[in-house]
């Protein structure tokens, strides 16, 4: 079951990279005093994360931390190595805190995990945006299917209160 507006989120452990490279953090760590944008792709380097979802995020975070946000990360099934570069190469470095859910751990203990085996790619995260206020979750737009990214776009999310 697909955690709710009013839950707060699971104790996990994501790969984040300090300045002395992959470090893990948890999400009481991350998320406990703070109030985050949290959004999620299936994939770094893929075609609608990286052209439409990312690049909308990068556009707008001025304008989401304005409204109160002390950050906004980005998590996928991925590697820190792999989010890194990609972070790098959309212009989302300094901007977006990257989240590396390796084994897929956070996807499926919140339910929004998607098996995209058949497309050669495992199980994955589905893509959703999100509102993180100390923990629970205030806000939650989740697509039906992964080349979607109307619902959990940045544009989206600014027009959510929270």
């Amino acid at each position: 079951m697909a955690i709710s507006i009013g839950e707060k989120l699971p104790e996990a452990t994501f790969t984040i990279m300090g300045e002395e490279g992959p470090k893990p953090v948890t999400t009481a760590e991350f998320f406990g005093n703070r109030k985050i944008a949290l959004f999620a792709v299936p994939g770094a380097y893929t075609p609608t994360c990286s052209k439409q979802h990312m690049p909308g995020f990068v556009a707008n975070s001025a304008e989401l931390k304005g409204k109160g946000l002390d950050a906004i990360a980005c998590t996928a099934v991925n590697d820190i190595f792999v989010l890194t570069n990609w972070a790098k190469d959309t212009g989302a470095e300094g901007k977006i805190t990257m989240l590396a859910d390796g084994s897929a751990d956070f996807a499926k203990k919140i339910g929004l995990e998607i098996d995209l085996m058949a497309r050669g790619l495992g199980i994955r995260s589905k893509r959703y945006s999100m509102i993180v206020d100390k923990g629970v979750v205030t806000v939650l737009n989740v697509e039906e299917a992964p080349p979607q990214h109307d619902k959990s776009s940045a544009v989206t999310l600014l027009s959510c209160k929270f």
